[in-house]
């Protein structure tokens, strides 16, 4: 079914391609050279202009061998403008009379004094493939204005977004997501609820790092997932304001600006939003098992799931000038929200087994998130690029949880009516020095760093007394829990390049020391230990392609959310805790990438992955009526790996996009004194397809495949995702109004999984809300020149997991 599903999206896809009648074209082609050293030149913009208008309808850059290539609707007069800085603006005119056009050698001669910078209005390319990692330009999308942040991820290589929101890098949840190269308050817990509520105009790239260079912590299984938001302030001002309304997500709001004034510059955003009340429906049945494997009772529970709330977030940069080599900068970043569950059902057993109760579970949460930063950035006068950065950071992310349980329509049930209090979070520290020194063709990187970090858990059960009518406080189930985790690091780097080849190696040593202690009941903990972390990555640039290869190892280390030991009991049957003895796990990465981008952009990539002390999401049977879900340190786990992507323009106005990707899984390892095997298959496809008409008008569809999780004990199910967009821009396109359907076809996605064990067979679904509508509105105004000065270095805690759905942290 799923391959069948696959399969269709990808003929449909090329099935709307070869349909197109595409216009006889005209192919303009030259090679760029230096006049004075008679070298050719890479990165010279190329841009082709209607003579008569004087815009530009396309541009590209020159390869490394100064050759280009632009193919123009034939039959129209065409300048041809060359563009670089240093250099004199080159104009040519194009002999419209002939189909094929051969500029042969074009001299590009220097400025004889500098220039003001010259705007040429370009075609971005949306992809490109750098030495260790692919990246996606989000502005030259232009879908970007009526998506969120977590619409454009479904389009980013190697990312899908699953049927619960949770994003997946190469079908893992095992990495690290940054904003700005740094660990993030806004992305602590839940991303993709963040992301869902972000405007993607917010973002100017997003890249997926597969081969993390040594600079960066060691943790991240997958790699790392890199949010660069826009943040260039020039000497002005410039404000953009969104507006949406969801019929699923409720209303929210954007403000995003810049400012510069002198040598201060200030750039951020701030967004809030408001969620209704909606309800979905859910269920588990679960068939427990003799030792011979009959089934000797059956669990079975129907309820209904409703949830409401609100969100703020914020984010700011900003920076003081204190002279052209000392920079001082500062980030701040807030993220704060509030939600209610209400959850009510029933739980019957029958069997050898006869148990019945109604259940009614409130659920408050309140999460907080903070960030503050300060950098000092020393440049030296003898190259630019040399740079001396000190950096500090504080996080602080506490999260408050409440429920309270109420049973009704008892039969052999005996759980009093109780109520949990939970508080847990971190709060860290962290100091780092940065030093880079370039050479003629080296660029060499070292450094050092220091994490304080504590992780902390406060948490209480009280019982219902039926006598006294009082809540009564249960000792067996409230502690107090502090993880003092520190981790030290040193790096070092070198990166080469050469016209043809580019590589860069580090190694990056850690010492990770732990001390952990309850105020009653449990031991405490006490350890250390050190890891060594090479990374490797090579490109070599062919004439219009690249092929790229590397090798790292990462860590993924426990997290608050996976080491807390409370016990969440607000569905008593299925009950979740963490695991304080939880230890790293190391993970290694090999990569293989073949990229094209001669003709829109084409990506081909080979991965393979193992680590042999996976962390694990597991299941088991702690009595006859309750269940356990916990993380463990089991056993082995490889992936191996394809993908594919390509973006391309068909014609000026109709452009596309594919991403798709398959993985060959083997899991293996003990718990709970059973060795379990699992395998398979999980993939994704992508589809994009988007048409410009005149006056601003534009459409798009997208259409998405993901195949679901395979995990130690058992499976979910596939996800296919479509949604249809129509936007207009006006007021000079510094206005945008969008309107959107996701998913018009249903009411709910029906989101299921499955787990077996010795002791049952489980199967629980989750009718997931599927459709929902939007309009979105966008304003920038404001004006800008003369480019602000920012610090090149910065803390990036991406050293632990922390446990939200998203995967990204845990």
């Amino acid at each position: 079914m799923k391959s069948t599903i696959l399969a269709v999206i990808c003929c449909l896809v090329a099935a709307s391609l070869s349909a197109q009648q595409l216009p006889t074209n005209q192919q303009i082609k030259g090679t760029v050279i230096d006049s004075a050293s008679n070298k050719a030149m890479d990165f010279v913009t190329v841009a082709l202009l209607d003579a008569q208008t004087k815009t530009a309808v396309k541009s590209v850059l020159s390869k490394s061998d100064g050759s280009f290539e632009i193919n123009a609707v034939a039959g129209k007069r065409y300048k041809i403008v060359l563009a670089f800085i240093g250099y004199n603006n080159k104009t040519l005119d194009i002999d419209t009379a002939a189909s094929n056009i051969d500029l042969g050698k074009i001299l590009f001669a220097t400025a004889s004094r500098q220039l003001n910078e010259v705007t040429v209005t370009a075609v971005k390319p949306v992809m490109k493939q750098e030495v260790d990692r692919i990246s996606y330009d989000v502005q030259a999308d232009p879908e970007s204005k009526a998506y969120t942040a977590l619409d454009m991820m479904r389009k980013v290589p190697l990312l899908t977004v699953d049927a619960s929101d949770a994003i997946k890098l190469k079908g893992s949840g095992a990495y690290k997501i940054l904003v700005n190269g740094k660990e993030s308050a806004l992305m602590a817990k839940n991303p993709s609820d963040v992301l869902k509520a972000m405007p993607a105009t917010n973002i100017l790239k997003i890249e997926v790092i597969t081969t993390p260079p040594a600079k960066y912590d060691a943790e991240g299984l997958a790699g790392i997932i890199n949010i660069i938001t826009k943040a260039n302030t020039d000497q002005g001002y410039n404000i953009g304001i969104n507006a949406r309304h969801n019929t699923r997500w409720g209303q929210g709001a954007n403000l995003n600006g810049t400012v510069k004034q002198g040598k201060f510059g200030f750039s951020g955003y701030t967004g809030f939003g408001k969620q209704p009340r909606n309800a979905t429906t859910f269920g588990n049945v679960q068939s427990r098992l003799d030792s011979s494997q009959n089934i000797t009772s059956v669990l079975n529970q129907t309820g209904e799931n409703a949830f409401t709330g609100n969100y703020v977030y914020g984010s700011g940069e900003l920076s003081y000038e204190i002279d052209s080599l000392n920079l001082l900068s500062g980030s701040f970043e807030l993220y704060g929200e509030n939600w209610k569950n209400f959850n009510s059902g029933t739980s019957e057993t029958t069997g050898n087994i006869i148990e019945r109760y109604s259940q009614v579970n409130n659920n408050t949460n309140h999460y907080t998130g903070i960030d503050a930063a300060l950098n000092y950035q020393l440049g030296f006068t003898k190259s630019k690029e040399q740079l001396l950065t000190l950096s500090y950071k504080f996080s602080y992310s506490p999260n408050n949880a409440y429920n309270e349980n109420f049973f009704t329509n008892r039969v052999n049930y005996a759980q009093a009516d109780f109520r949990q209090d939970s508080r847990q979070g971190t709060k860290e520290h962290t100091a780092q020095i940065d030093y880079v020194h370039p050479l003629k063709k080296i660029n060499i990187e070292a450094g050092g760093k220091a994490i304080l970090r504590n992780n902390f858990a406060d948490f209480a059960t009280e019982t219902l007394d039926s006598g006294s009518g009082l809540y009564i406080p249960n000792p067996d189930q409230s502690n107090v829990f502090n993880y003092q985790q520190n981790v030290y690091g040193i790096y070092n780097s070198y990166q080469l390049k050469l016209d043809k080849w580019s590589a860069k190696a580090g190694l990056r040593l850690e010492h990770t020391t732990v001390d952990a202690t309850f105020d009653a009941g449990q031991p405490k903990l006490d350890n250390s230990y050190s890891n060594l972390i090479p990374s490797v990555s090579i490109q070599r640039k062919l004439k219009s392609s690249s092929i790229n290869a590397g090798f790292t190892q990462r860590i993924r280390r426990p997290g608050i959310y996976q080491l807390n030991p409370y016990i969440d009991r607000s569905n008593p049957s299925f009950i979740n805790t963490g695991n304080p003895d939880l230890k790293p796990e190391l993970n290694n990465s090999f990569e293989l990438t073949y990229s094209n981008f001669s003709k829109g952009s084409v990506n081909i990539g080979l991965s393979y992955a193992f680590s042999n002390n996976a962390i694990q999401n597991v299941v088991r049977q702690i009595d006859t009526t309750v269940t356990l879900t916990t993380f463990e340190n089991t056993g082995s786990n490889k992936t191996l790996g394809l993908n594919f992507n390509t973006n391309h323009d068909i014609t000026k106005k109709l452009s596309v996009n594919l991403n798709g990707q398959i993985s060959r899984i083997w899991l293996e390892g003990s718990y709970n004194g059973q060795m379990y095997r699992n395998s398979g298959y999980v993939g994704n496809a992508f589809a994009g397809i988007g048409y410009k008409f005149e006056k601003g008008y534009r459409i798009g569809m997208n259409t998405g495949y993901y195949s679901g999780d395979v995990n130690l004990q058992g499976n979910s199910r596939f996800f296919i995702y479509n949604s249809y967009v129509v936007s207009k821009e006006f007021l000079n396109k510094n206005a945008n109004i969008s309107l959107m359907a996701n998913n018009p076809y249903s009411n709910f996605w029906k989101n299921t999984s499955n787990t077996t064990t010795r002791d049952f067979v489980q199967t629980g679904y989750y009718n997931r809300l599927y459709r929902h509508f939007s309009i979105r509105v966008s304003y920038k105004f404001g004006k800008l020149n003369s480019d602000i000065k920012k610090n090149q270095r910065g803390i990036k805690n991406d050293d632990t997991s922390g446990g939200g759905k998203s995967g990204g942290n845990g």
